[in-house]
């Protein structure tokens, strides 16, 4: 019989553990001075901690894939984001608490405004307010007719974001997103990948031409675009791989919605980062794993603002005494993937990681840094292996073999 590692070693008892997601993290040099965006920052807690750690870069995905949040989070949960491709439709559905079911079809959505041509003109509908969502998802919940036989459930997530899930039978998610990711142009069309998705795309867009008459009044938010498009299914529950019960701590819903897919019990939204600090306080001793997030870092690195970057990575070196104040066995910190300004997208380069724990060497010379990373002794490996150093750090693996 296979030997699945780390499942097949993992102790039912042993440390605590912290995880820390600095989200997009990992960054590239400045023109002109020639340091990343961490290396630049000033982080007098997250360097003392680096001189007591291991220190390495993890690649989320593969070399030279760009990954997404989902994928780039599976991985720091030790699930093989190849293996399980979950889309992002499934994780904000989850994100926001709706209860699926094996075989719902759970879409993520936009609110859009299209032009009297049918043009899309701002897909992201002036980013609306969180109420402002919530005003209109009850608008198409009391307006829009459900196709025959399809089950039709509307979700408010955030801003400009919502969640749509189809729930019938013979449902398959094998149809096309109808956001074409620019503007000027119209919402695409449905269309079926397979033969048997066919009813799914009509239903899809019988739905979205109900949602464009029932917003056809309104100012900004006048129609909805589709993508992210995945039919439901459980994975091995962390619980059930690792013996850890665990919690997620988080500002926003789609690092919940992983979370929770891989049975994390997810938190209430944290107002600001040191809420969710104060979170991770109240429950310590409650769980014997946390995955604590912070989003700010990688939001800068998209909008391309370096130096906004470095401030958001500030803050959080500023939060992370009250952390290490907890003293749990194992603490790591990373990136769920590289968001580097001067790119303004996610990014394929490897992301720093540090586990600090009593059983690591230390370097006097470290610094939490690319460049430090790089001479560390963890090097440069798959990042669907951190559980497995986690899990070893915290006292929780037995010895492989006689």
């Amino acid at each position: 019989m296979a030997v699945t590692l780390p499942d097949d070693v993992v102790l039912e008892r042993g440390g605590r553990i912290v995880l820390v997601v600095m989200d997009g993290l990992g960054g590239l040099p400045h023109a002109e001075h020639g340091r990343t965006e961490l290396e630049a920052a000033r982080t007098p807690n997250l360097d003392a901690l680096a001189r007591r750690a291991a220190l390495g870069l993890h690649i989320p995905v593969e070399h030279g894939i760009a990954p997404g949040s989902g994928p780039g989070h599976l991985a720091l949960f030790g699930y093989d984001p190849l293996r399980y491709d979950i889309g992002r439709g499934v994780l904000s559905a989850l994100g926001v608490g709706f209860a699926l079911e094996p075989g719902d079809i759970a879409i993520r959505l936009n609110f859009a405004t299209l032009d009297a041509a049918g043009r899309v003109v701002d897909r992201r509908a002036g980013r609306p307010s969180d109420a402002e969502n919530r005003r209109l998802i009850e608008r198409l919940r009391s307006g829009v007719a459900a196709p025959r036989g399809v089950r039709v459930f509307f979700e408010p997530e955030k801003e400009h974001r919502a969640v749509l899930v189809l729930r019938g039978d013979g449902l398959l998610p094998e149809v096309t997103d109808t956001d074409p990711q620019a503007e000027g142009v119209p919402p695409l069309v449905s269309e079926a990948k397979v033969d048997g998705a066919r009813a799914t795309a009509s239903a899809l867009n019988a739905v979205l031409g109900e949602a464009r008459r029932v917003l056809a009044g309104e100012p900004a938010a006048n129609a909805l675009l589709a993508r992210g498009i995945d039919a439901y299914a459980r994975l091995p529950s962390f619980g059930e791989r690792f013996h850890l019960r665990a919690q997620a701590i988080a500002r926003y819903p789609m690092y919940n919605g992983v979370a929770r897919l891989v049975g994390m019990d997810a938190r209430p939204l944290s107002a600001t980062d040191a809420d969710s600090v104060g979170v991770l306080e109240a429950g310590f001793t409650e769980y014997a794993f946390h995955f604590i997030h912070f989003k700010a870092i990688d939001s800068r690195g998209e909008d391309g603002d370096f130096a906004a970057k470095v401030a958001a990575i500030e803050a959080v070196d500023a939060l992370m005494p009250r952390i290490v104040s907890l003293a749990p066995d194992v603490l790591l910190v990373t990136g769920d993937h590289s968001t580097p300004a001067t790119w303004r997208a996610h990014s394929w380069h490897p992301v720093p990681i540090l586990i600090a724990s009593r059983w690591c060497r230390g370097s006097a010379d470290a610094v939490f840094g690319e460049r430090s990373c790089l001479a560390g002794e963890l090097g440069v490996f798959p990042a669907v292996r951190i559980m497995s150093l986690a899990l070893a750090h915290a006292g929780r693996l037995a010895k492989y073999g006689a």
